[in-house]
């Protein structure tokens, strides 16, 4: 918004960036590293790009993303580096043959060239930071118009921790990787699974984090009951922020059905070429097994509810119509939404929308150029509200209101029921063994040295990595189970052999450096995080 005069509201727009730690070295390609590989090309260097593009337009912009410890460790990872740059390549020598392929193929030859301009864009900004392009993102904080908060270490949900130390240690070794990775303290940290329990926020306050982010009804819920419900912040007892999401704003671009992305112009996700092309030509663009899978090459669009068979050519110019037109939707409903209710509340209000970062581009094709649009006619086109970080708003309001917020999350019914249920439950007697174990070693040994130290670092990674909320999530959905049951158990197994070799002071080398070089995360983790009270 241009100009000096005060709008009447703000709006704050925070992306969820995250991905499971998945780096297997063992093995010269692995299905579940595509997940690192899709969102990359798919998501974060296409947000990069458009980030950067605003900056040199002169477009004002305010914009909140959680890069979470797992993503950033793997964004950083010189193996999977590597690994991403050659599957881009090989991603853009298929896109010069789909060109000649296509050349009497109208109806899908723009679409080849689409993605070939857009690889090719990736593959600038990916040199340009020499792989690295968490130096872009912090470069884009340096300059005021990002703000990149942390996450729980390894995404661990918190509200099913029994141990208060495993919470600790979840939160103080986030903020600690991400003063390595952006050379600052985080002012704000994104909850897995936005999973709240009172309380959390003490242990918050103690490594110096201002905010966090709740969904709707665990701001509403709260006791008193919220003044201005999720359209300002409150304060937690412990003085910790806390924002609540708008629910208007998640319904109109998260729902496949109700919202934006579920348009018949936009590309359609489950029609990818990895399929339709013959064995042969798309052979040397598969893994190594030889199976057929999802390439990420699309030449259809949703077209409405028919068979995939049916799914119709895919046109570029019909879809970023829609995404202009739906940006202009979204921001006209803003300016509603806002002049409603700066005249209800009798202050600036604060509307905040809080979606997974993947959603654009990865999920929604056409999600970059919506968020384009966007903060365009934001800028250019209105004066009602502006965009916004927690960290200014709390600066330009700083008196809110104190309420205990309710036992909450952003999963299926609210609660806790997506990871604690029939299908996972078996994981958290072991979890929380683990978290008493690893506590027990953390005061035995306070001064280490050499492999043994090396050793109990090791032990606490591995403690992490299985307390990652994804696998409990996936075993839910039913999706690759089988993955996430292998890596809960290797973890604990892992774990379980390094504690009894630590109690036994028969420390195997040679078994702790295989798994620091497969289980790298948190290069400068200090294992005696784990040495505060138990519970």
């Amino acid at each position: 918004m241009k100009g000096d005069m005060e709008p009447r509201g703000y709006w704050c727009l925070q992306l969820h960036a995250h991905l499971p730690y998945v780096r297997h070295p063992e093995y010269p390609d692995f299905l579940e590293e595509d997940w690192l590989y899709e969102a990359i090309t798919e998501t974060y260097l296409p947000l990069l790009s458009i980030f950067e593009k605003f900056v040199e337009d002169g477009v004002d912009f305010r914009i909140t993303m959680s890069i979470t410890p797992p993503l950033a460790g793997m964004l950083s990872d010189n193996l999977l580096q590597s690994r991403y740059y050659n599957k881009l390549n090989k991603l853009i020598e298929l896109c010069e043959k789909e060109i000649w392929r296509t050349i009497n193929l109208p109806q899908f030859n723009e679409t080849a060239r689409l993605y070939e301009r857009q690889l090719k864009d990736c593959r600038r900004i990916w040199e340009k930071y020499h792989g690295n392009i968490l130096t872009g993102f912090r470069n884009l904080q340096d300059a005021g118009k990002l703000e990149i908060i942390t996450c729980c270490a390894t995404h661990g949900f918190l509200p099913l921790e029994t141990y208060r130390s495993a919470v600790r240690a979840q939160v103080r070794i986030a903020c600690q990787d991400y003063e390595r990775h952006f050379g600052r303290r985080p002012r704000g940290i994104w909850l897995a699974e936005c999973a709240y329990v009172p309380g959390i926020d003490e242990e918050l306050k103690k490594e110096g984090i201002r905010y966090f982010f709740l969904e709707a009804h665990g701001i509403l819920y709260g006791t008193p009951r919220p003044r201005y419900g999720v359209f300002a912040p409150v304060y937690c007892p412990s003085g910790v922020a806390a924002f609540g999401r708008d629910m208007e704003t998640a319904h109109q671009v998260w729902s496949a059905e109700m919202g934006y992305p579920g348009d018949a112009d936009y590309r359609e996700f489950y029609r990818d070429l990895g399929y339709d092309l013959d064995y042969d030509y798309v052979r040397p663009y598969l893994h190594d097994d030889g199976v057929r899978r999802n390439i990420g090459l699309k030449y259809h669009r949703i077209t409405g509810k028919v068979p995939l068979s049916d799914k119709q050519p895919y046109n570029p110019g019909w879809a970023m119509n829609k995404a202009a037109m739906h940006a202009g939707n979204f921001m006209f409903n803003r300016e509603r939404q806002v002049e409603h209710l700066s005249g209800m509340l009798g202050r600036t209000p604060l509307v905040t929308s809080m979606y997974d970062a993947e959603l654009f581009g990865h999920w929604w094709f056409e999600g970059p150029n919506f968020i384009d649009f966007l903060f365009r006619k934001i800028f250019y086109d209105q004066k009602t509200f502006t965009t916004i970080t927690p960290s200014e708003y709390l600066e330009k309001f700083p008196k809110n209101q104190v309420i205990t917020p309710a036992a909450s999350s952003w999963g299926d019914k609210g609660y806790y029921e997506v990871w604690l249920n029939g299908a996972n439950d078996w994981v958290y007697r072991h979890l929380h063994k683990a978290s008493e174990r690893m506590a027990e070693l953390a005061r035995e040994n306070p001064s280490p040295d050499g492999v043994r130290r090396r050793a109990l670092n090791q032990a606490a990674r591995e403690l992490l990595l299985a307390q990652s909320s994804d696998w409990a999530f996936i075993m839910t959905t039913r999706t690759m189970v089988e993955y996430a049951e292998k890596r809960t158990r290797d973890h604990l197994l892992n774990f379980n052999n390094l504690f009894e070799q630590i109690k036994r002071s028969q420390v195997d080398e040679r078994y702790v450096h295989e798994l620091e070089n497969k289980n790298n995360i948190f290069p400068l983790i200090d294992y005696t995080v784990f040495a505060a009270e138990a519970r």
